[in-house]
C-alpha cells in the first residue's frame, strides 16, 4: 500500500471509536503469541497477559475525549505487562497510538513524560528481572531511538494538523467575507433599482393627479411613464432576485447597467420633469465593466436624489474619459439635499452625507480605489463628483 493510501486509511480509522482499537487488539494478541516462541526464558502468555493486551486497546476507545487519561492508563498497563515478565512484542502498539493521539491534541508535555516514564520503567524492570531480562546497551539504544522517532513523528502530525485547521479557518473567513461583500453588492443594486424607479413613479404620479382634470393628455403621458418605470423596475428586480435564488432562468431582456445605455436613463428622468443635459468628453471608449457599472449607478443615484430632494429644474451630467480616470460629475440648480454636508475623499472618510444613496456611492467608489466629493455648491445647487481609476477591476 502506498504512503498516501496508508495515511487515508489511518485518518479514516481515527474517526471510528472501535475500529482502530479492535485492530490493535488482534495485532497485539496474535503478535505476542508469535513473538513468545523466540523468548523461551520469559513468562508464557496466559490469561493475565491476554487481559493486559486487551486493556490497552479497550482504553483507546475513549481517546477522542480523554486523551491524557487514556495515555496514562495505557502507560500503566504497559509497565505492568513488562513487570510480569511477559514476552516483548507488539504490546506497545496501543501505547504508540495513545502517545500520538495526545501529542496531536496538544498534550505534548504529558506525552513526553509518559514516553520517558515507560522507557525508564522498561530499563528498571529489566534490571529487576535478572540477567536474562536485562536489556543490553544496544537494545536500550534501539528502544530509545524508536521512542524518539515516534515522538518526532507525532510532533510532525500535530504541526500538520494545526496547519490544516488554520487553513480551514482562513478559508471559512474568506468565504464569509465573500458572502458579506456579495450581500452588500446586491443591497446596493436593489437600492439603486428601487430608489430611482420609485422616485420616478412618485413624481409622475403627482403630476398625473395634478393634471387629471385640467389636462388629461399630459396626465396620460405621466401614467405611461409610470407604467414604463414600474416595468423596468420589475425586470431589474427579477434579475437580482434570480441571482439570489440561483434559478436557471433566461437572461433579462433589460440591458445591463452601463454608460452605453445612459440615454434611456436620462429620458426617463426628463419625463419626470427634470431637464437633464449630458456632456461626454474624451470618449466613449472601452473601460472595465466594474467602472462602467459604478459610473452608471452613481449617475442614476445622483439624478434620483435631485428628483427627490433638490427641487431643481435642471441637472447637468458630465462624463470625462481622462488618461487614467473616468470622472463623473452631476450638478443641479436646486436648493441642495437637506442634511447633507460637503464631502471629502472616499478613501479618507467619505462624504459627510447621511443618506443611503450617498453611502452606496461611497462604497462603490471606495471599492474601486477612487475618490468621491459630494456637497452643496457655493452659488446654489448640489454637486456629486466621482473619480474612478481606469485600472480598477474590482
Amino acid at each position: 500500500m502506498s504512503t498516501r493510501g496508508f495515511r487515508s486509511l489511518w485518518v479514516a480509522g481515527v474517526g471510528l471509536p472501535y475500529g482502530v482499537p479492535a485492530l490493535i487488539a488482534v495485532i497485539q494478541v496474535v503478535g505476542t503469541f508469535g513473538a513468545s516462541h523466540g523468548q523461551p526464558w520469559r513468562r508464557p502468555v496466559d490469561a493475565v497477559a491476554i487481559a493486559l493486551l486487551l486493556l490497552g486497546p479497550a482504553a483507546l476507545v475513549f481517546r477522542q475525549r480523554h486523551a491524557v487519561p487514556v495515555l496514562l492508563a495505557v502507560t500503566g498497563v504497559s509497565l505492568v505487562y513488562v513487570l510480569f515478565g511477559y514476552p516483548y512484542g507488539p504490546f506497545v502498539l496501543s501505547f504508540v497510538v495513545a502517545l500520538v493521539n495526545a501529542v496531536r491534541r496538544g498534550h505534548r508535555r504529558v506525552a513526553w513524560l509518559a514516553a520517558a516514564g515507560l522507557y525508564a520503567g522498561h530499563l528498571g524492570i529489566g534490571q529487576l528481572l535478572g540477567e536474562q531480562g536485562r536489556p543490553t546497551v544496544v537494545q536500550a539504544v534501539i528502544v530509545a531511538g524508536w521512542t524518539l522517532v515516534i515522538l518526532v513523528g507525532a510532533e510532525l502530525l500535530r504541526i500538520r494538523h494545526e496547519r490544516l485547521e488554520e487553513s480551514r479557518r482562513a478559508q471559512a473567513a474568506e468565504a464569509a467575507g465573500r458572502v458579506t461583500e456579495e450581500r452588500l453588492r446586491i443591497a446596493r443594486e436593489l437600492h439603486d433599482v428601487v430608489a430611482h424607479n420609485i422616485s420616478l413613479i412618485n413624481v409622475q404620479a403627482g403630476v398625473a393627479l395634478h393634471l387629471m382634470d385640467a389636462n388629461p393628455e399630459q396626465a396620460r403621458t405621466a401614467l405611461t411613464a409610470i407604467k414604463q418605470a414600474s416595468k423596468e423596475a420589475l425586470v431589474e428586480l427579477r434579475s437580482v432576485l434570480g441571482v439570489l435564488r440561483q434559478v436557471d432562468e433566461p437572461g433579462p431582456r433589460q440591458p445591463a447597467p452601463s454608460l452605453r445605455v445612459l440615454t434611456p436613463l436620462v429620458e426617463r428622468t426628463r419625463q419626470a420633469g427634470l431637464d437633464v443635459q449630458v456632456s461626454i468628453e474624451g470618449g466613449p471608449r472601452a473601460i472595465p465593466s466594474s467602472v462602467d457599472v459604478a459610473a452608471y449607478r452613481i449617475i442614476q443615484e445622483a439624478l434620483t436624489n435631485v428628483l427627490r430632494h433638490a427641487g431643481a429644474r435642471t441637472a447637468v451630467v458630465r462624463v470625462t474619459y481622462a488618461d487614467r480616470l473616468l470622472v463623473v460629475d452631476v450638478t443641479d440648480d436646486g436648493v441642495g439635499t437637506p442634511g447633507v454636508g460637503a464631502g471629502s475623499a472616499a478613501g479618507s472618510g467619505g462624504a459627510n452625507g447621511s443618506g443611503t444613496g450617498l453611502a452606496g456611492m461611497r462604497e462603490r467608489v471606495t471599492a474601486l480605489g477612487g475618490r468621491l466629493v459630494a456637497g452643496p455648491e457655493p452659488g446654489g445647487g448640489f454637486r456629486v463628483r466621482a473619480e474612478l481609476p481606469m485600472e480598477a477591476t474590482a
